[in-house]
C-alpha cells in the first residue's frame, strides 16, 4: 500500500511525520521507503527520508528532481531558467513501487503548490491516484487550512485517508487543544494521530492499509 503525504502549509512537519511513519512500518517488519519527487532549496528532507528508509536507497532515487532555490518548484525553475521534470518525478515513484511494498510519497509545501505549466502538486497527486494523508501543524489558524485541503482532495476524486495532527510547538493553547474535536465535527475523515512535540517514535495508525 502506498500513500501520498501532504501538509496544510510549508511548516506543517511533513518530513518529520513521514519519517516516523516509515520507521513504524519498518519496525513492524514491512518493506517501506520514502519518496520526495520534488525538493527545493536543499536536500535535508530527502536525506532524512533516506535515513528513515534504512539507507537502502540513493538520495537521487528518493529525490529525482532537485532545485536549488528555496521556493515552489514552479518558481524555483523560473529563477533557475530550467523546467521541472515532472516525468522524472512520476517514473521515480513507479520504479520504487515496483520494488517496495510501501512507498510514502511526500509532497512539497502545501497541497496546491505550483509545479509546472498550469499544474500544481495536487495535479501530480491525482496522477498517482494514491490515498492522501494530511499533516496539520496543530496551532491557531490550522482549521481553515485543513478544511480547505481535505475538501479539495475529496473534490479531486482522491481518498483522504486521514489527518495527522503535529504539535510542532511544545506549548499548548486553547486552539491546539480543541482543534481535533472541531475537525472531527466538520470532516468525514479520521484523525489518525496526535504527534506531540519532540516525539521520536509513533505506531502505524490503526485502520490504514498495510
Amino acid at each position: 500500500m502506498h500513500y501520498f503525504i501532504t501538509g496544510t502549509d510549508t511548516d506543517a512537519g511533513k518530513t518529520y511525520i513521514t519519517c516516523l511513519l516509515i520507521e513504524a512500518l519498518r519496525r513492524a517488519g514491512h518493506d517501506a521507503v520514502g519518496y520526495k519527487p520534488f525538493a527545493c532549496g536543499d536536500r535535508r528532507d530527502p536525506l532524512a527520508l533516506q535515513q528513515a528508509s534504512g539507507g537502502v536507497l540513493a538520495v537521487e532515487e528518493i529525490n529525482p528532481v532537485f532545485l536549488k532555490v528555496p521556493a515552489s518548484p514552479y518558481a524555483a525553475a523560473l529563477l533557475e531558467n530550467r523546467s521541472v521534470d515532472v516525468e522524472a518525478g512520476r517514473s521515480g515513484f513507479y520504479a520504487l513501487a515496483a520494488k517496495h511494498a510501501h512507498v510514502l510519497v511526500e509532497g512539497a509545501g502545501g497541497w496546491e503548490v505550483p509545479l509546472a505549466g498550469k499544474d500544481t502538486l495536487a495535479d501530480f497527486a491525482v496522477e498517482l491516484g494514491l490515498p492522501v494523508m494530511v499533516v496539520v501543524n496543530n496551532r491557531l489558524g490550522c482549521l481553515n487550512h485543513t478544511l480547505l485541503t481535505v475538501r479539495n482532495i475529496q473534490q479531486r476524486g482522491l481518498k483522504c485517508a486521514g489527518i495527522i495532527l503535529n504539535h510542532a510547538q511544545d506549548e499548548r493553547d486553547a486552539a491546539s487543544i480543541s482543534n481535533r474535536r472541531v475537525l472531527e465535527n466538520f470532516l468525514d475523515v479520521p484523525v489518525l494521530a496526535d504527534v506531540m512535540h519532540g516525539e521520536t517514535e509513533i505506531d502505524w495508525p490503526e485502520g490504514l492499509g498495510i
